[in-house]
């Protein structure tokens, strides 16, 4: 059914090295040849890590980019080469200062000029790239919308270098990079569809869940103007690099049965029995022969002997993942890794009421400060409170005038985007902190469960963060060693608009490293996506009380309620999306046919 080449890889890293490795092969076949490399290249935090690799075989394995031509996919227009938010300087910090590559080798659309000029760029754009010889390798991701650069839907697959006026999906999905959607540009300028197809080899990337949905339009489905990466499949040597999240709605992946042969296993046979039981509309123990055998899974009942034995083995498989508060750890340590001073609450608010009540000693580890995450005008609102009580209690007046003249000051020259002065972004972060402790509190946590770590790779006061290297992992590293839990919470949820979830497991998961006795791990979701009942080890039940105190622990992080900076697609707040997902838990479990409950929060023990 893929109508690409697909490769799928466990994680980021892998699929980052493994494209890494493509291009380096690439650049030393072509100057064994005595010709440039030409690479066309792509921004976006998915390329990063490709990018961080190749800097890493410049560096120790003597990959010289030094004969090299790149050409970039794509810029905004309007913007300036030195802005924050500009490809220009996004390619130069993630890549071209630190390689060898002369600057006079490095094209890229120019977002800065006038209008009148635009059109003779983009042509006097195509001719650099004919002239060089046209592209070896061509690097793309792709959008929620199925854009190829900025493609967006209805482009023509004989489009060239040109000004487009961008979709507002991909606008709102850059909201996150340029601190609201306001300040996202409306246009930018892209290589034709054309222009990608002619490279000699093009390769695709896509990682995390939210991108699973359109991997599978792109790869299965019908060529169509309106997902513009489903022209790749008339492209003889394109690939598809995934990670396992990216591609998990293949086919192939999700439902292997209908593709070919398979060796049932029981968890595989759950998984075939609740797509049944969904596509169906029947209750698990009401399934038929005349079910399995209508949506080919006949090979399924033969291994279990009738539809009985399957059915009974995935309803009680399904019914053994509940588990209630009296199945639930008591009087142990327990650490529950919060990436953002929220997602505690709003992922596992139930679970840590219920650990609460078996008397567990808990710690909520806030990883880091989520300041960036703080609107302006919070920051004023809590100035001016500062001030309303400096004058009535002759407190330190002058220092507080002092520091609000120093932030106003700055918010009314601010640029979009544009780093925080320290004092601003403490302020922010104490905003976060203090609602973080308030929303622990609801939950009948002291106060003293919240330790703020603070890790060294968010402190950039930008969207964009720095690796996670041995100062983040030595930080996780000191509060294991401090507390020594049996039981330990970290974020698996991947589709954070901004990556900080998955940075903060890569310090965790280092920090496990060697760490004995080894605490269990266990992985939730909830502010993006939540595990399904298959996949999920536990499922645990919460009454309609206990989801009312969660979502009352949400409402305490106030900075983050109405509108949040960093919404993703789901424009709903948190606090709407955990009781939809929650409840909807719940609700596949009665329609499966097994006990009904309010909601449930989910969980995956970690291997």
């Amino acid at each position: 059914m893929e109508k690409l080449r697909t490769v799928i890889f466990a994680d980021h890293d892998a699929l980052a090295r493994a494209v890494a490795r493509r291009m380096a092969e690439i650049i030393r076949a072509r100057a064994a040849e005595g010709h440039p490399a030409v690479l066309g290249l792509a921004t976006g935090s998915t390329p990063v890590g490709v990018y961080r690799e190749l800097i890493r075989l410049h560096r120790e394995e003597g990959l010289s980019f030094a004969g090299v031509r790149t050409f970039n996919l794509d810029e905004y227009y309007p913007i300036a080469p030195e802005e924050i938010h500009s490809y220009h300087r996004f390619m130069r910090e993630h890549l071209f200062d630190q390689v060898d590559i002369p600057a006079s080798q490095c094209h890229l659309p120019r977002g800065d000029l006038p209008r009148s000029e635009v059109a003779a760029h983009c042509a006097e754009y195509e001719a650099a790239i004919r002239a060089a010889g046209g592209i070896d390798f061509q690097l793309l991701g792709i959008g929620k919308t199925g854009h190829i650069g900025f493609n967006e839907p209805d482009s023509s697959a004989a489009s060239r270098t040109r000004l487009v006026t961008l979709n507002g999906i991909t606008r709102r999905d850059a909201a996150a990079d340029f601190f609201g959607e306001a300040n996202v540009p409306r246009e930018a300028i892209t290589m034709g569809v054309a222009t990608i197809l002619e490279a000699r080899e093009i390769a695709i990337l896509a990682t995390g869940e939210h991108k699973a949905a359109i991997i599978r339009r792109a790869v299965e489905g019908e060529i169509d103007t309106e997902v513009a990466a489903t022209f790749l499949q008339r492209h003889p040597a394109t690939t598809c690099y995934l990670d396992e999240a990216a591609a998990a709605n293949l086919t192939r992946i999700a439902t292997p049965w209908l593709v070919d042969e398979v060796a049932w296993t029981d968890d595989l046979a759950v998984r075939a029995v609740v797509h049944l039981s969904e596509s169906s509309g029947r209750a698990i123990l009401k399934l038929t022969q005349r079910d399995y055998a209508d949506h080919r899974l006949s090979s399924l009942v033969a291994g279990y002997g009738s539809p009985g034995a399957v059915n009974g083995m995935v309803f009680n498989r399904l019914g053994a993942k509940i588990r209630g508060r009296s199945k639930l750890p008591r009087g142990e340590r327990v650490i529950c890794f919060s990436p953002h001073p929220d997602d505690d609450v709003i992922s596992m608010g139930g679970m840590l009421r219920k650990l609460v009540l078996n008397q567990n000693q808990i710690t909520v580890g806030y990883l880091t400060s989520g300041n960036i995450a703080v609107f302006d005008h919070d920051v004023r609102r809590y100035l001016d409170f500062l001030g309303r009580l400096a004058a009535e209690r002759a407190l330190a007046t002058d220092a507080v005038e002092a520091l609000t003249e120093r932030v106003e000051g700055f918010f009314r020259r601010k640029r979009p985007g544009e780093v925080d002065l320290p004092e601003i972004r403490d302020l922010k972060r104490m905003i976060r902190e203090s609602e973080a402790v308030s929303g622990i509190e609801t939950l009948g946590l002291p106060r003293s469960a919240a330790r703020f770590l603070d890790l060294p790779f968010y402190q950039t006061g930008k969207v964009r963060k720095d690796p996670v290297g041995p100062a983040d992992v030595a930080t996780v590293r000191r509060l294991l060693d401090e507390i020594r839990p049996s039981l330990v919470f970290v974020a698996g949820d991947l589709s954070d608009p901004h990556g900080t979830h998955r940075m903060c497991k890569e310090a965790i998961d280092r920090a496990l490293e060697g760490f004995a006795p080894r605490p269990e791990v266990w992985l939730y979701r909830g502010a993006w996506q939540e595990w399904s009942v298959t996949e999920a080890t536990w499922l645990v039940p919460l009454s309609q009380e206990e989801l009312a105190l969660k979502i009352q622990a949400i409402f305490k992080h106030q900075s983050q309620k109405d509108s949040a900076p960093f919404p993703g697609l789901d424009e709903r707040e948190f606090w709407v999306r955990v009781e939809a997902r929650n409840k909807e838990t719940a609700a596949m479990l009665d329609r499966l046919g097994l006990a009904e409950y309010f909601a449930m929060e989910a969980y995956l023990v970690a291997g």
